[in-house]
């Protein structure tokens, strides 16, 4: 059976509908997944103007028929905004209700398990807190919404590099608090456990050091002795495949050199500065620690180019094929572990 994903268009604003409809308009999408479309109609209209492209959408209501058996693509219609109130390229309140109440209804169907995988267009925060996010990012929100109290953290990949974080979206210097080895050991359990199932079977795996040349013995901080070593020794007595701390300046050339296929990074900028620079346009995000897999381009809602039709497509199409993978290797992995 193919992977049933869900898809939505992210905030209305942004150039999410445009992507979405660069990524239908190629036919081999409907080869690899069964696509059910989630949102307002004219948000995917608007979208195949932007894109110059044209495809066909069947009504449906997901919760009550076999919609992977309906022609063209099938669409759970929304009303989350009126199309006289979406305003391109601009953080409003009436985005930001869409972008969310789309997401609700996707987090729905694919925790009652009508849909296997969400891929999302890209959310601007700013619209979502305005609209009542109560969250420092869509994750946590999403964690709340399905009742998840394990650990998430996004993860980040691009071409192959994996990455994951033991702090996120905090003041640096709020970073040092958040050193623990309890939180290394999740962040290193999270993207062992995404990477295998991704259908990687042993992911070879480096921490990174918090302080400047690994705290160069002490001289430049001590987390790096009192905390993450120790964390790291741990885990490899577990048979966790995983080495570190390195500096965070050189592990990444690593990852460069496909020595290593997941990184964990101290906090947010560590790891999204490297990946950003070989490929901000390629990333792809992954909302660790959700009970299916959620994924979406790294990139944000780019209004400076809304509307123009000049929106790359790669790294949405990177979202959906890795939201494919996971879900044929989902169960598969978790069965092995």
């Amino acid at each position: 059976m193919k992977p049933r994903i869900g898809i939505i268009p992210g905030d209305p604003s942004g150039i999410g509908p445009e992507l979405i409809a660069k990524l239908l308009s190629d036919e081999s999408v409907t080869d690899q997944a069964d696509i059910l479309l989630i949102g307002d109609a004219h948000l995917f209209e608007m979208g195949q103007r932007q894109a110059d492209s044209s495809f066909s959408l069947t009504p449906c209501d997901a919760r009550t028929s076999d919609w992977t058996e309906l022609p063209g693509f099938a669409h759970h219609a929304q009303d989350t905004i009126d199309a006289d109130d979406v305003n391109i390229a601009a953080v409003t309140i009436a985005s930001g209700k869409s972008a969310l109440a789309n997401l609700n209804t996707a987090l729905e169907l694919a925790r009652d398990g009508i849909i296997d995988a969400i891929t999302f267009g890209p959310f601007n925060k700013a619209a979502l807190k305005e609209a009542g996010l109560g969250h420092e990012d869509e994750l946590h929100y999403i964690a709340e919404f399905l009742g998840v109290e394990n650990y998430v953290s996004e993860l980040n990949t691009l071409d192959g590099i994996w990455t994951s974080r033991v702090s996120s979206h905090i003041s640096l210097k709020e970073v040092p608090d958040y050193i623990t080895k309890e939180r290394i050991n999740e962040a290193v359990y999270l993207i062992d456990r995404t990477l295998k199932r991704s259908g990687m079977a042993r992911p070879r795996l480096s921490v990174a050091a918090l302080n400047p040349h690994a705290g160069d013995n002490g001289n430049f901080g001590t987390e790096e002795i009192d905390i993450i070593a120790p964390a790291v020794q741990a885990l490899q007595v577990q048979q966790v495949n995983v080495d570190g701390p390195w500096p965070s300046d050189t592990v990444f050339l690593k990852a460069k050199a496909k020595e290593v296929d997941g990184i964990i990074t101290m906090y947010h900028d560590q790891g999204q500065i490297a990946l950003k620079i070989m490929g901000f346009d390629r990333g792809v995000t992954v909302h660790g620690g959700i009970p299916f897999p959620v994924t979406t381009p790294a990139h944000g809602t780019a209004f400076d180019i809304t509307g123009t039709g000049t929106a790359d497509v790669t790294a949405t199409r990177e979202a959906f094929n890795i939201a494919c993978n996971m879900v044929a290797n989902w169960e598969k992995s978790d069965s092995a572990a």
